[in-house]
């Protein structure tokens, strides 16, 4: 959490979320590796990979350099796909408030 921090009693920002679920996530793999019929912990780290995905894709959306930063510190492989989804999500996402706008006036 020390390292990536945004300020000094920071513990909820998206950047430190991402890296507590990264570690959680290393854990329960390494477990699941010994204990392959642990299917609760595998139902588990199904969630914590849901959880940190959606958090990386509001954190690009929101601010791309932070992202880019917290991607390169974790050395967590994004692909290209996942990537291009995410850039369309936010293509989308401007489309429908030009609309709102347009309706609005």
């Amino acid at each position: 959490m020390e390292k990536f921090k945004t300020h000094k009693n920071d513990t909820g920002s998206p950047e430190v979320q991402i890296a507590i679920l990264t570690e959680e996530i290393k854990d329960l793999t390494k477990h699941l590796r010994e204990h392959k019929k642990d299917f609760s912990s595998r139902r588990g780290l199904l969630a914590k990979v849901s959880l940190r995905h959606r958090l990386l894709r509001y954190l690009e959306r929101e601010d791309e350099k932070r992202f880019d930063k917290l991607v390169k510190n974790l050395k967590l492989k994004i692909s290209k796909k996942d990537r291009q989804d995410m850039l369309d999500e936010v293509v989308e996402k401007e489309a429908e408030e030009e609309v709102e706008q347009e309706n609005e006036e």
